[in-house]
């Protein structure tokens, strides 16, 4: 199997630099707004509005549960993966991440409010599993090596976290884990075809001509906000 390198234009250019400030601007903005909230609604034991699977007072849980945590080491856990995790989806994956972070933000919390068992499910895991689950799997579909080296830097990092997504530990949503690295792996099959950037060209490939196709604006966050 051939593995592809990018084109050194692409990558090295003021707009890919561009990118990573401005990808790591968007994930820092987010952890901020996780820590912002538990900080302003301290003692109101927020965490009470999280998913409740089957109860219809548990529904809007679905859209506030990743925003909630149980306590703060449950949130520092969450937020340095975060930060990582979102900076190198956004990085790479600029395009792909508008549909994949609305999937694995939205996606579990359904799941979990129809098939997981009783208590309150809250924690924003399952952007972290979803967001695992899209890396890893889209190093292993695509032949490109920033893919590639995303791929195994979150299997280095991250690995032990396949021990959350089963039912081992007491207190760990591990319904919200599972169904997040599903989505996030079931998206990276579907959308394997996006962000994929210029590819380097050899001479002996085209006689002699460098390829001078620009860079697909797939490359460019700017272009997606």
């Amino acid at each position: 199997m051939q593995i592809h390198s990018p084109d050194p234009a692409f990558t090295d250019s003021a707009r890919a630099r561009d990118n990573v400030r401005l990808a790591a601007k968007l994930s820092l903005g987010f952890v901020a707004l996780l820590w912002l909230i538990p900080l302003l609604g301290w003692g109101l034991e927020l965490e009470r509005f999280g998913v409740r699977p089957r109860q219809w007072s548990g529904l809007p849980g679905i859209l506030v549960a990743p925003l909630l945590h149980a306590n703060f080491i449950h949130l520092i856990a969450n937020s340095l993966p975060l930060l990582v995790l979102g900076t190198v989806m956004f990085q790479l994956y600029p395009s792909a991440a508008f549909r994949v972070l609305p999937a694995v933000y939205l996606g579990p919390g359904i799941a979990v409010w129809l098939f997981a068992r009783g208590g309150v499910h809250v924690g924003a895991s399952g952007l972290v599993y979803g967001l695992v689950g899209y890396i890893f799997a889209a190093g292993l579909i695509r032949r490109e090596r920033r893919a590639i080296a995303a791929s195994l830097l979150v299997a280095f990092m991250y690995g032990t976290l396949v021990w959350g997504v089963l039912p081992i530990r007491e207190g760990i949503s591990w319904e919200t884990h599972l169904a997040a690295a599903l989505i996030g792996v079931l998206l990276a099959i579907i959308l394997r075809h996006r962000d994929n950037p210029p590819r380097m060209r050899y001479s002996w490939e085209d006689g002699g001509d460098q390829d001078e196709d620009p860079p697909s604006d797939d490359g460019d966050i700017r272009q997606r906000l």
